[in-house]
């Protein structure tokens, strides 16, 4: 299994998933399918499939123009979310593989969108499996509470995506990383692994390099929204339950201008 970024708009990412076996690859968000089509060329791969998120313009914008550049190209997304072009509604729990080694699980992961799907998607043995969280959780931080609450998106966060391998690799939708940590260090100023990772990442985007992907163990070690659970934290924030400290950095950060 590899994995492409393909940067699209201003901060979002689309991304290639190719199946090194049979050459099939399915890519995540074609916003720009022109891109997309392009970066299949270049890998030599037969683009067969893509996972949406979300139902928003910048995530699905792109799926009728791709069904038009790919006939019989297939379209998940959540059946919650009408998704335009749909040809494959997904629920929790959901599998389909990509070629021969490419399996994906789909992971509902309401609040930012009621039906906001996450893909855990897993290739060979020893490589690293990878989730696609859309607009749910960020590098450093998580979605606006759109279309659902502080509960949903503690699930969301919390449960859904904190309980998967530490070491799966975290691919995001927009490109938010360094203001996400700016904002993360008001809540924890004195976590070094914060400060750490902030440093890396104003080098990687000075290069011009992205800041994607995380993994679930650092988000677990960095992210404000998912580490909610820890007294610690909720001692900053002034609340003993996990779910209102995360409605609270939620509040901050919606009011926060860095």
């Amino acid at each position: 299994m590899k994995i492409f970024h393909i940067p699209c708009l201003e901060d979002n990412y689309a991304y290639l998933i190719i199946d090194e076996t049979t050459k099939e690859a399915a890519v995540v968000d074609p916003v720009e399918p022109e891109k997309i089509i392009e970066a299949a060329k270049q890998h030599g791969v037969n683009l067969t499939t893509v996972l949406t998120t979300h139902h928003h313009w910048d995530h699905a914008g792109g799926n009728e123009k791709i069904k038009e550049m790919v006939p019989g190209i297939k379209v998940y997304g959540g059946s919650l979310d009408n998704v335009k072009g749909c040809t494959h509604q997904v629920e929790n729990g959901d599998k389909f593989s990509i070629g021969a080694h490419v399996n994906v699980l789909s992971l509902h992961t309401p609040c930012h969108t009621k039906g906001h799907i996450s893909y855990y998607v897993t290739g060979k043995e020893g490589e690293d499996p990878a989730v696609f969280t859309g607009d749910t959780l960020f590098v450093a931080g998580c979605g606006k509470f759109f279309e659902g609450s502080a509960e949903q998106m503690y699930q969301s966060l919390c449960i859904t995506l904190g309980s998967l391998p530490q070491p799966t690799q975290v691919y995001c939708g927009h490109e938010y990383t360094v203001k996400n940590l700016l904002f993360a260090l008001t809540v924890e100023p004195s976590n070094v692994k914060l400060q750490q990772k902030l440093a890396w990442a104003q080098n990687q985007r000075q290069a011009g390099l992205p800041t994607i992907p995380s993994t679930i163990e650092e988000e677990l070690e960095t992210n404000p929204f998912m580490r909610v659970d820890l007294p610690e934290l909720q001692k900053l924030v002034g609340f003993n339950d996990p779910i209102e400290a995360l409605q609270e950095i939620r509040k901050r950060k919606d009011n926060w201008r860095g």
